[in-house]
């Protein structure tokens, strides 16, 4: 990133790009039967995608001294396990990650956005960035973007206000020198992440937040269609 300025748009992965949560609540569900936890309800489930897995279990009363061990538990089921039946490939069993595609329309989205605007396009997720690049290479993200950026194995980066400031530091974003930034998310880590970096977020209706959470955590502005993500972005830089 050696010319200023820049327009970068920071881009959520589950919720926003893929359709992740059928994967997330399996290997949620046999996280907690391994823990020998009662499995949360259907409502409570889908509250796990977005946050960072020990976040989410730590609210859903995971004790404190077997939370590494259930972050383990969860990471081999969406990861290394093909226990779960493949949604694009009948017959053939995959890891919890792979019970995933992309939303329609988000290929053509970016495609626009890059080549056609001229937009610097980085994914910057929750999920450990070792998890996130397997994903973005096998459902097409990552020919789309120009980076990939996600937690840290160790946890010692989880949050996504930390996540956007490993990616600007990667990226020498440079404030200063006339480059701008938008958020785009579907749930309120992207909201509150943004906020924390001086940043505006635009809500993503598709996915996956809970009635008037995106409003309730300052998105400036809700889009709930997929075809609506171009102009949205070309809006707000116009600005």
């Amino acid at each position: 990133m050696a010319e200023h300025p820049k327009n970068v748009v920071l881009l959520d992965l589950d919720g926003t790009l893929t359709d992740s949560a059928p994967g997330i609540l399996a290997s949620v569900t046999e996280t907690f039967k391994a823990l020998g936890m009662a499995v949360p309800d259907d409502e409570t489930l889908h509250r796990f995608v977005g946050p960072a897995i020990s976040t989410s279990l730590r609210i859903n009363h995971v004790p404190e001294e077997r939370l590494d061990e259930a972050v383990e538990i969860y990471r081999d089921f969406y990861g290394n396990r093909n226990v779960f039946d493949d949604p694009n490939n009948p017959g053939e069993k995959v890891s919890g990650c792979y019970v995933n595609k992309l939303f329609d329309g988000i290929a053509e989205q970016l495609i626009a956005l890059r080549d056609e605007d001229g937009y610097y396009l980085a994914v910057a997720t929750c999920k450990p960035e070792y998890q996130a690049k397997p994903i973005c290479d096998r459902f097409g993200v990552t020919p789309l973007v120009s980076g990939i950026y996600g937690a840290s194995k160790d946890n010692s980066r989880i949050n996504k206000d930390q996540v956007i400031r490993y990616c600007f530091e990667n990226i020498g974003f440079d404030a200063a020198a006339g480059d701008r930034a938008l958020m785009v998310g579907d749930r309120w880590t992207d909201a509150d992440g943004a906020k924390a970096c001086g940043l505006d977020c635009l809500g993503c209706g598709w996915g996956y937040a809970e009635p008037g959470e995106l409003t309730e955590h300052g998105c400036y502005r809700i889009i709930d269609q997929v075809s609506e993500l171009r102009a949205a972005v070309n809006e707000y830089f116009a600005k």
